[in-house]
C-alpha cells in the first residue's frame, strides 16, 4: 500500500519522535537530544538517543536507526501500513483513500521529480553559457560569485518562449508532465503552452529531502509585472509548508540550536555565505502556519529577521497573529529588525558578519513584539483609552490555544499595563481635578515614559529587587547548588519560577542548562561546571546572602527527606508570594480607578495576607539558626 509523501510528512510533523518513543522508553533530556535505555538490547548504560529536530532515533548498542514508523515496526512487529495507520490515528490525521488513481499519481510524482531535476540542470547550464552573461553580471553585482552559484544551483532561464519546453521535449518529457510540474503556462485561451520562466535568475526550491520541487525566478528587466515569480502549486510543491534552504539548514540549525527566517532568497544566500547556515526564507508570501511548524521542528525559538522599514514591521506584526494561537510551552518566536533601508545582504556586504551578529543579539521575544504593536500609538491619557487598550490585549491573548501559555501571557500583559497605567493615574491625581496632565518623553515602544521621581527611585520599591538578592530566592538557589538532584523531575517547575532578581534568574537558567547537558547530580560537578562557565561570582553572591546555618534543610549534609520537604516549602512560599504580589498590584489598580469600599477591603486583605506570609517566611528562614538542629545524613 502506497501513501502520499505529504501525508507521511504531516504525521511526522505532528508527532515528535520523543513522544512516540517515550511511550515505550523512559527518556531523559540531554542537551538537544533525549537519552534512554535501548528497547532492543538489555543494557545498564543508556545508548539509545532520540533527536526530534532531525526526526530519528539511533541505538548504538544495536545499530538500529529510523523514524517513528520504523520504531513501531521494530518494537511492535507491525507492517509499514499498520504503523502508518496507528500513528495517523494518534496524530489525528485521516487516512487517505488510496485508489488506483492515487497510486498512479504517486508513480507520476516520481517522474515529475526527474523532470524538475532536468529543468534545474538546464537552467544551471544556461547561466554559465553565453546567454547567461547578463544574469552572471547581476549576480556578481550582488557579490554572488561562481562558487556560490554552484553551491545553491543558481541558474538562468532564457528569454525565448519555448527554450525549456524544447530542451525537455528533446529528452522525451511529455508536455503534460511539464505542465504538471508547473514549468509551462497553459490554460483556456493559450493554444500552445509556453515556458513560465523567461529571462530570470533561477533559484531552485527543494523539499525536505533535497529534491527540486519548484523554482523562484528573479526578473532582470524592470518593466516586468512581477519582480519575483514562483512555481505554482503542484503535486510536488505546496509553498505554504516549505521554506527556501530548509533542507540544507537543518544540520546547522541543530548545531546552533537556532534557525533564522529572512525575507528573500538572496538574503538567505548572503547569510549562509557569511557563516550563518541556519537561515531559511518563506517562498514569496507571508509566513504561514505550516512554515512556522517547520521552523519549530528545527529550533524551539526561531528568529524572524525583518527589514527595518514599515513593510518589515507590518510583516512582523502579521507573524505575531499567526504565531499566537500555535504557541506551546517551550516554543515561541524571537524578532529582530535590521537598520532601516537595509536588508541582510546589504548589511553583511557593508558591515560584515559582526554587524549581523549584533542585530541578532538584540532580538526580542514575541511578548515584547506584541506589546510594541499594541502600544505604539502611545496615547492612553484617558480611562476610556486605557480600557480600550486593555480590551484589545484581552482579545489578542484569548487567541492562544494552550491554557498555560495563555495564562502566562495574560499575567505578563496585565503586569505591563499596570506598570504603564499607575504613573499616569498618580500624575493625573497630582495635577488636580479637570486637568489633562502632560506626559513627557517616550519609551522604546512609543508609549509615554514615566520615570520615577528621585525619591521614588531611591526607595526600596524600585531599588529593592535589584539592590539585594531576596533571601527566599537565595535559599532556593542554595538548595539547588547543594543538592542538584532536586532538578530531576522538577525541571518545568523550576523553569517556571519567576525570580525577581536578574542575577538569581541567570543562575537558575545556568543550573537548568547544566542539567540539560547531562551533568550528573553531584554538587562538586555542578560547582566546577558553573565556575568554568563564568558563574562563580553569582554563586558567591548567593552563598554570601545565606547565613551559614540558615534553613538547615537547604545546607550540605541534610537528609534527603528533609531537603525535599524544605525545598517544597520554599517553592510553595515563592509561588504564593508572587501570586500575592500580582493580586496586590491588581487591587491597587482597581482601587485607583474605582475607590469603592469593596476595592479598599480587597487591597487591605491582600496586604494582610502578604504580611502573614512574610511572617511564615521569617520562621522558615530563621529556623536553622534558632533551632540549633544539626544536619542529618541519611
Amino acid at each position: 500500500m502506497r501513501f502520499p509523501p505529504s501525508f507521511l510528512d504531516e504525521i511526522r510533523q505532528r508527532l515528535p519522535v520523543s513522544e512516540v518513543v517515550g511511550r515505550r522508553v523512559k527518556l531523559k533530556k540531554q542537551g538537544r537530544e533525549w537519552r534512554g535505555l535501548s528497547p532492543f538490547n538489555a543494557e545498564k548504560t543508556p545508548s539509545f538517543y532520540v533527536n526530534d529536530q532531525k526526526g530519528f532515533y539511533h541505538c548504538f548498542s544495536s545499530a538500529k536507526h529510523g523514524d517513528i514508523f520504523r520504531f513501531l515496526m521494530e518494537t511492535e512487529g507491525l507492517s509499514f501500513p499498520e504503523a502508518v495507520e496507528q500513528l495517523a490515528s494518534q496524530a489525528g490525521v485521516p487516512m487517505p483513500k488510496v485508489t488506483a488513481e492515487e497510486v498512479q499519481r504517486a508513480e507520476k510524482a516520481k517522474t515529475l521529480y526527474d523532470v524538475m531535476e532536468l529543468a534545474a540542470k538546464f537552467f544551471e547550464a544556461q547561466l554559465q553559457d553565453r546567454a547567461g552573461a547578463k544574469a552572471r553580471g547581476y549576480l556578481a553585482g550582488r557579490d554572488l560569485r561562481a562558487p556560490t552559484q554552484v553551491k545553491f544551483r543558481l541558474g538562468y532561464s532564457p528569454p525565448e518562449r519555448f527554450a525549456l519546453k524544447e530542451h525537455l521535449g528533446a529528452r522525451g518529457v511529455p508536455v503534460a508532465d511539464m505542465v504538471a510540474a508547473g514549468l509551462l503556462v497553459h490554460g483556456d485561451g493559450i493554444p500552445v503552452p509556453y515556458d513560465r520562466f523567461r529571462d530570470r535568475v533561477m533559484f531552485p526550491i527543494t523539499d525536505l529531502r533535497g529534491r527540486v520541487v519548484a523554482f523562484g525566478g528573479r526578473a532582470l528587466e524592470k518593466d516586468v509585472p512581477a519582480k519575483y515569480l514562483n512555481s505554482p502549486e503542484t503535486d510536488l510543491f505546496h509553498k505554504g509548508s516549505l521554506l527556501y534552504n530548509a533542507f540544507n539548514a537543518r544540520e546547522p540549525a541543530h548545531k546552533a540550536n537556532r534557525v533564522i527566517a529572512v525575507e528573500g532568497y538572496v538574503d538567505v544566500i548572503a547569510m549562509v555565505m557569511a557563516g550563518i547556515g541556519e537561515t531559511v526564507a518563506p517562498l514569496g508570501t507571508a509566513l504561514t502556519e505550516g512554515q512556522l511548524e517547520l521552523l519549530w521542528r528545527m529550533a524551539p525559538d526561531p528568529v524572524l529577521l525583518f527589514d527595518g522599514d514599515k513593510a518589515g514591521r507590518r510583516a512582523a506584526y502579521r507573524a505575531v497573529d499567526i504565531a499566537l494561537p500555535l504557541l506551546k510551552p517551550g516554543r515561541s518566536l524571537l524578532f529582530a529588525a535590521l537598520p532601516e533601508g537595509q536588508d541582510p545582504d546589504d548589511l553583511i556586504r557593508s558591515s560584515g558578519r559582526e554587524a549581523m551578529d549584533a542585530v541578532l543579539a538584540q532580538a526580542q521575544p514575541l511578548a515584547s513584539m506584541l506589546w510594541q504593536r499594541e502600544t505604539e500609538a502611545g496615547v492612553f491619557g484617558t480611562p476610556e483609552k486605557r480600557a480600550a487598550l486593555e480590551a484589545r490585549f484581552a482579545e489578542v491573548v484569548a487567541t492562544i490555544a494552550d491554557e498555560n501559555v495563555r495564562r502566562h501571557y495574560r499575567d505578563d500583559v496585565f503586569g505591563r499595563l499596570s506598570d504603564l497605567f499607575r504613573p499616569m493615574q498618580r500624575e493625573r491625581r497630582g495635577s488636580g481635578r479637570g486637568q489633562a496632565g502632560g506626559f513627557r518623553g517616550g519609551s522604546a515602544f512609543g508609549v509615554p515614559d514615566h520615570r520615577p521621581s528621585p525619591a521614588l527611585a531611591a526607595s526600596a520599591l524600585v531599588r529593592g529587587p535589584r539592590a539585594a538578592l531576596p533571601m527566599r530566592e537565595a535559599l532556593i538557589l542554595t538548595a539547588l547548588l547543594n543538592h542538584p538532584w532536586l532538578v530531576d523531575g522538577a525541571e518545568e517547575d523550576i523553569a517556571a519560577l519567576d525570580l525577581r532578581h536578574p542575577q538569581a534568574e541567570s543562575l537558575k537558567l545556568a543550573l537548568l542548562d547544566l542539567h540539560a547537558q547531562g551533568i550528573e547530580g553531584e554538587a562538586e560537578a555542578y560547582a566546577a561546571a558553573l565556575a568554568g562557565a563564568g558563574h562563580d561570582g553569582l554563586v558567591g553572591q548567593v552563598r554570601g546572602t545565606v547565613a551559614v546555618h540558615a534553613v538547615w534543610g537547604a545546607m550540605p549534609g541534610a537528609a534527603k527527606n528533609d531537603v525535599e520537604v524544605t525545598f517544597g516549602q520554599l517553592m510553595a512560599l515563592h509561588r504564593k508570594k508572587q501570586a500575592l504580589i500580582k493580586e496586590i498590584r491588581d487591587a491597587e489598580r482597581a482601587f485607583g480607578e474605582d475607590p469603592t469600599e469593596a476595592n479598599e477591603h480587597w487591597l487591605l486583605d491582600a496586604k494582610r495576607r502578604e504580611a502573614e506570609l512574610v511572617g511564615t517566611e521569617a520562621l522558615i528562614e530563621g529556623f536553622g539558626a534558632a533551632s540549633g538542629r544539626g544536619s542529618r545524613k541519611g
